[in-house]
């Protein structure tokens, strides 16, 4: 018999085998292709002309996978020979991603699918293995111990108490994995455990308002590069500089606030040409007034400062003290004649102003009272009137404190075991010291610090369960506001609606409108985007020098506030890429050369086509943080775009490559040319191949987000492409190719919404719910809310297989 490859369908079993390559052998009495690719097709997808049709398409495309040996990017498909598609779901699923980005066959091959055979080969493939997730569904397993994140104990703190705390003071960060802080959470170290049980003491103490043995007292620094010459946000118009501190006065009393001023190398206060007032308010109202003057000639400066200390009456609770200065009026002209905004050193960025380097708040001097916070409002939900009444107004008390904290009924046995460690501190002091005590105590505990997901005893090893309504009330909290359950969510959960997935999705609907859900975008968005890593971003000052903490600060606001708006109105996950508005302050707005925009506070701009802004792409955040403290970065922006929009994650750079940097390539050469040393490397090339194309479709901005035409003296050159092998130029071609194929990018952000929500890197197992996701999605034009509701009703965040 004449063998030809890719045109024989052989039965092998229940499958049919594709058979293309040039050597054959014979097993059971059926021939079969040894090498060097083979695809098995479903049963589903074979049987009458069309679906031969599209086995061939397999065949032919897969093959042209193979032979360009992307077995090194992980991908072989000759086990997938001995079964089904369904029984090698793990090697077809990683098949399903490549051509769903058009990366297999390769860019570089010349026949490839159209668009309607792409979609025949994703649909055979994904129907079938959608429908064997239907039948057996694989939820995947979450840790069954987990510890609060940093900022998941600094929210639950303040739902719980009604108070705010700065938990980056009391608690270390908390490292990332999968793209995200709360994946690695499962121990607790004896250090980490002494940092929490101090943190539990302080937060008991502010939040009872115990009185203290001496005053207490806190330190505010202004971070050093922070330019203090205009209004800062927060703060009255007609001042200057300076900082809202928000701060929470333990008890009624009288407390003391002194203030430093910022000084040069020389230990003068630097732009202290002549006298200023200085201002310190309380809630907005005139505390103290000073005058800040330059010392007599001849005289230093160390006693200019000292006279700014004053003590004044506060009552307990959360206030807002300003520190700040009155503005001098600037003339028109001056303003025009100032070359940089940023001034914040002597040396490169010299201040004209004094500005506030910190603030110092020590108190209640004397016993004060504990006055009447919103704080112990939330904890005394009951009081004893006399000393026989103690032990019940302790059981209210704690009763409703577990409930909340430990996110379950309580019994009689969990108030008792608080109730002894009041009674302890009871005898050697008061009725409240006994409650910071036990209250103490369940902020240590382990239902408290630790999300726990109990496996049933009856459930056999390997058999998928779905998880109880109260631990599934907690991963809906945490995973939509970082927090704990409210009341409403902890009834429907005690009560057993919430697995009802019309409640579950209606719960879900309900807490995204929720102020809280603002922890999507400064928590879950600010991991995603690496926002956080703005902090560390500090370009170098010789070749951009007018960019401070001001700009950086704005840089991240804007971002934030384009999350928000999405979340507030329940937008289209596409507005992420194009958008005919930005969310700007003066700062900001003069940074982009967009004009009209006076004022530290954010307001929402409708943009000209010629302003270069709108979307992630062009915000000055993302930009930065792609870019070096020199210069653009190509690879990072290409890598940051395949891996947080498109989901296709370059592989890890081979090792012993050298950098860039040390390479022998003139250093006034734009990035292009030089990152062409690196693609002419054959070790180097395949990758770069991959990730550079997107990242020089953004080099028409420089590393701090500025809008640029040349780049060293020549013109910028911005085009670029996808691994798919589209390619355009600029970002606006860039914006182009995203939104042509939005489920992508949609697919995408699902994926690294439900990492974030399990707390556990996505498998191969979890593709079909994430399709459906994406499809439900479409009809409602991918609003965040479908996206949400679709995640929460899926088997992963639903259930979990069971473990011996």
């Amino acid at each position: 018999m004449s063998i030809r490859p890719h045109s024989i369908l052989l039965p092998v079993g229940m499958t049919i085998v594709v058979l293309c390559g040039i050597r054959w052998f014979t097993r059971s009495d059926v021939t079969i292709a040894a090498s060097p690719a083979s695809a098995a097709i479903p049963p589903q997808v074979s049987g009458d002309g069309e679906s031969h049709r599209r086995a061939a398409l397999v065949t032919k495309y897969c093959s042209d996978c193979h032979n360009a040996d992307l077995k090194k990017g992980g991908l072989n498909l000759d086990p997938a020979v001995a079964g089904s598609v369904t029984d090698q779901a793990e090697v077809w699923e990683k098949v399903v991603r490549r051509l769903a980005t058009r990366q297999m066959p390769p860019s570089k091959v010349k026949e490839r699918p159209t668009e309607a055979e792409y979609s025949e080969l994703l649909n055979a493939l994904s129907t079938t293995l959608d429908a064997a997730a239907t039948e057996r569904p694989h939820p995947g397993r979450t840790q069954s111990i987990r510890r609060l994140t940093r900022v998941e104990y600094q929210n639950a703190i303040r739902d719980l108490l009604a108070l705010d705390v700065d938990a980056a003071a009391l608690l270390p960060a908390d490292e990332a994995s999968h793209g995200f802080d709360n994946v690695t959470v499962g121990t607790l170290s004896p250090t980490l455990l002494d940092r929490y049980v101090s943190a539990a003491e302080h937060v008991s103490r502010l939040a009872v308002g115990c009185a203290q043995r001496v005053p207490g007292g806190e330190t505010f620094r202004i971070k050093p590069d922070v330019t203090q010459e205009e209004q800062v946000e927060g703060l009255p118009f007609g001042t200057r500089g300076g900082a809202p501190i928000r701060y929470t006065f333990p008890r009624d009393g009288e407390y003391e606030v002194t203030i430093r001023l910022s000084r040069d190398r020389n230990d003068e206060v630097e732009g202290l040409h002549e006298p200023h007032d200085l201002l310190v308010l309380l809630g907005g109202v005139e505390k103290k007034a000073f005058v800040v003057k330059p010392p007599p000639r001849g005289a230093g400066h160390n006693d200019v400062d000292k006279h700014l200390q004053l003590r004044f009456p506060v009552t307990a609770g959360p206030h807002v003290l300003g520190v700040t200065f009155v503005k001098n009026p600037s003339s028109l002209l001056e303003y025009k004649r100032q070359p940089y905004e940023a001034r914040f050193n002597f040396h490169r960025h010299p201040r004209t102003s004094p500005a506030i380097y910190q603030v110092s708040i020590v108190g209640p001097f004397g016993p004060g009272t504990a006055g009447d916070t919103p704080s112990r409002r939330r904890v005394f939900v009951a009081y004893p009137a006399a000393e026989a009444e103690e032990i019940d107004s302790a059981r209210k008390i704690l009763g409703a404190l577990l409930r909340r904290a430990w996110r379950r009924p309580v019994t009689d046995a969990d108030v008792a075991r608080l109730i002894s460690v009041f009674a302890a501190a009871r005898r050697d002091s008061d009725f409240e010291t006994g409650i910071q005590a036990a209250l103490s105590a369940v902020l240590v505990s382990r239902e408290f610090l630790f999300r726990v997901e109990r496996q049933p005893e009856s459930v056999p090893a390997g058999t998928v369960y779905p998880v109880s309504s109260l631990e599934l009330a907690s991963r809906l909290s945490f995973f939509l506001w970082s927090s704990l359950p409210d009341d409403e969510l902890l009834k429907l959960a005690e009560n057993g609606e919430l697995s009802r997935p019309e409640v579950l999705a209606g719960q879900a609907r309900r807490m995204l409108a929720d102020p809280r859900a603002q922890s999507l975008v400064t928590n879950f968005a600010a991991q995603w985007l690496h926002l956080r890593n703005l902090d560390s971003f500090t370009p170098d000052g010789r070749l951009f020098p007018d960019f401070d903490d001001n700009l950086r600060q704005s840089m991240r606001r804007e971002t934030e506030l384009l999350l928000a708006e999405i979340v507030r109105q329940d937008g289209s996950l596409l507005s992420l890429i194009r958008s005919d508005h930005a969310w700007l302050n003066q700062r900001l707005a003069m940074h982009y050369g967009i004009p009209h925009v006076y004022g530290s506070h954010f307001r929402r701009v409708t943009l000209l086509p010629e302003s270069h802004r709108g979307g992630l792409l062009r915000q000055a955040s993302v930009l930065a943080v792609t870019s070096y403290a020199t210069r653009t970065s190509p690879v990072l922006r290409g890598k940051w775009v395949l891996e947080n929009l498109l989901g296709t994650p370059p592989p890890p750079p081979p090792p012993d490559i050298p950098a860039l940097e040390s390479a022998a390539v003139a250093e006034s050469l734009p990035v292009r040319q030089r990152l062409a040393v690196h693609r002419d490397n054959a070790a180097c090339a395949s990758c770069h191949e991959f990730i550079d194309p997107p990242g020089f479709a953004l080099e028409g901005f420089d590393a701090v987000g500025r809008w640029r035409v040349s780049d060293g003296g020549s013109l910028v050159d911005a085009s670029g492409g996808l691994p798919d092998g589209r390619t355009f130029d600029g970002v606006d071609g860039l914006e182009r190719a995203l939104t042509e194929r939005p489920e992508l990018l949609v697919t995408t952000v699902a994926e690294k919404l439900l990492t974030f929500a399990l707390g556990r890197g996505i498998e191969y197992y979890d593709a079909p719910a994430l399709r459906q996701v994406v499809r439900d999605a479409r009809r409602d034009d991918y609003r965040l809310s479908a996206i949400i509701v679709g995640l929460v009703r899926s088997a992963p965040f639903r259930m979990r297989e069971a473990h011996e």
